[in-house]
């Protein structure tokens, strides 16, 4: 038999059928999801291997709050998959969303250098499976291997540095906006 029924029921073609061409789906591998996140994007496999050891994987089930504003800032998190919505609430405690994260996403890697509250709040919008990376875990990998945590910490603060690089261009547009807008 030249043609076969694959698992939807459609005819599959023996030479450009999708068996072939089709990915394999294997579980979704911390390694690999790390290597994805700029932080940990420069490391090799085996500091890798050693930043695997120390973070943490927990699902969150649909409208499960990750973090709360104003709560002291533990470390971060990366989606592995699903979806996370960053709101903050004002003084009349309305709710702002400022942003809607999905797979490979990280947020709350501030957390990583001071215990400050933190300014947002996370809630999973789907049931999400997401890696934590704990500021305590990461104080000990600074002490215990010294080298691999400071190539963490430059690459830490390299994205920090971005973020604010970006704000910073942010503010002088709006600036700029208001600048014109008042003189007209």
């Amino acid at each position: 038999m030249l043609n076969k029924k694959n698992e939807v029921g459609h005819m599959e073609n023996p030479i450009w059928g999708d068996s072939i061409f089709k990915r394999k789906k294997k579980a979704a591998n911390i390694f690999t999801i790390l290597k994805q996140v700029p932080i940990f994007s420069d490391l090799k496999n085996k500091e890798l291997s050693e930043v695997e050891k120390i973070v943490h994987r927990r699902k969150y089930k649909k409208s499960e709050p990750i973090i709360n504003m104003g709560d002291p800032g533990l470390g971060m998190y990366i989606i592995v998959k699903g979806s996370v919505e960053i709101t903050e609430e004002d003084n009349a405690g309305q709710k702002n969303t400022l942003a809607k994260l999905a797979d490979g996403a990280f947020f709350g890697d501030l957390a990583l250098l001071d215990e400050s509250p933190r300014s947002a709040s996370a809630v999973a919008l789907e049931d999400s499976d997401i890696i934590g990376f704990f500021r305590p875990d990461f104080l000990d990998l600074l002490y215990k291997k010294p080298k691999l945590g400071i190539k963490v910490l430059l690459a830490l603060a390299k994205v920090i540095g971005e973020r604010l690089r970006r704000t910073n261009e942010l503010l002088a547009q709006i600036q700029q906006k208001k600048d014109v807008s008042g003189s007209g």
